[in-house]
C-alpha cells in the first residue's frame, strides 16, 4: 500500500483535480483506491456525490475520535471517505490537544484490519490548500506528498513554503522513545497549468529543468480542467467518443504524464 497526499499553501493550483484524476487513472490500472477528503471545501466528494450528513461517518469521525467513519463504494476500484464542510471548525477545537496531529495515524492503525484498510494498493488523500491540523495528519500518515506548483512568483514562493513547513514538521512530530520523525514522506512538484509561449510559464520550466523533485509538466488544457466540473475523469472522458475524444495527443500524453508519476513515487 501506498499513501500519498495531494497538498499545497496555495489554492487555485489545480490540487483536487490532479489527485481525482490520478486516483481514477490508478483504479483504471487495476488499483484499489480508498480517496480520504480532508479539505472542508469537499469538492471531491461532491464530485462523486457523497455529502456527509448524520447518516454517513465523515472524516470528521477521524479527528473527533468517534467510531462510525462511512467508507462509501463510488465505483469499481474507488471508496471515499467523505469530507466534512466544519472539518476547519473541528480543527479549531482540538488544536491545543496534544495528539492533535496523530489523529488519522492512529485511526488508520486501530482500523487498518477491521475496516478492511489493507485490501488498498493506494490510499489518496486530498489536503485543503494550506498548512493546518488535517493537512500535518496527512504528512504523518503519507508516503509520499504531490504538491503542485504553477506558473506564477507565489508558485515559487508555495515550493519553497511548503518544504520548509514539512522540514519543520518533520522535527516536531517525534517518536520520543526512539528520536525517529514520524515524517517519512518524500515532498514532489508538479509543474501544472503551464502554458505555451508565456514568458511566466517559460521561466517555470527554466527554473524546473534540473529541479529531481519536480516529477511531471502538465499543460494547460480545458479537457483536465473540466474534470472536475463536468464530475468525468480523463480516463472516462477517452471512452466517451461522442463528447470529448477529439485529440487524441491529449489522451496519449495524459497516459504518459501519470504514468511517469506512478513510476517516480
Amino acid at each position: 500500500m501506498k499513501i500519498i497526499s495531494f497538498a499545497a499553501i496555495k489554492g487555485g493550483v489545480g490540487k483536487t483535480t490532479l489527485a481525482y484524476n490520478f486516483g481514477e487513472w490508478l483504479a483504471k490500472q487495476n488499483n484499489k483506491v480508498l480517496f480520504i477528503d480532508l479539505d472542508h471545501q469537499c469538492n471531491l466528494s461532491q464530485t462523486y456525490e457523497v455529502y456527509g450528513d448524520e447518516k454517513i461517518g465523515t472524516v470528521a469521525n477521524i479527528f473527533l475520535q468517534k467510531d462510525n467513519v462511512t467508507i462509501n463504494h463510488v465505483k469499481e476500484n474507488i471508496d471515499l471517505i467523505a469530507g466534512n464542510m466544519h472539518l476547519d471548525d473541528i480543527e479549531t477545537n482540538i488544536e491545543n490537544m496534544t495528539n492533535k496531529n496523530m489523529r488519522l495515524y492512529m485511526w488508520l492503525n486501530n482500523n487498518f484490519d477491521s475496516l478492511g484498510i489493507n485490501q488498498y494498493d493506494y490510499i489518496i488523500i486530498d489536503c485543503h490548500p494550506d498548512f493546518s491540523t488535517a493537512t500535518k495528519n496527512a504528512i504523518i500518515v503519507s508516503h509520499d506528498i504531490i504538491s503542485p506548483i504553477t506558473p506564477s512568483k507565489h508558485g515559487f514562493d508555495a515550493k519553497y513554503n511548503l518544504q520548509d513547513r514539512i522540514d519543520d514538521l518533520r522535527k516536531e512530530a517525534i517518536e520520543f522513545s526512539t528520536g525517529e520523525s514520524y515524517v517519512t514522506a518524500k515532498l514532489y512538484f508538479i509543474a501544472n497549468m503551464i502554458k505555451r509561449n508565456t514568458s511566466s510559464s517559460n521561466e517555470m520550466l527554466e527554473s524546473i529543468k534540473d529541479d529531481k523533485s519536480v516529477i511531471a509538466v502538465i499543460p494547460e488544457k480545458e479537457l483536465f480542467n473540466r474534470s472536475n466540473l463536468d464530475e468525468v475523469s480523463v480516463v472516462e472522458m477517452e471512452n466517451d467518443t461522442r463528447t470529448y475524444n477529439r485529440n487524441y495527443n491529449f489522451f496519449q500524453e495524459f497516459e504518459k504524464t501519470f504514468k511517469n508519476i506512478q513510476e517516480s513515487l
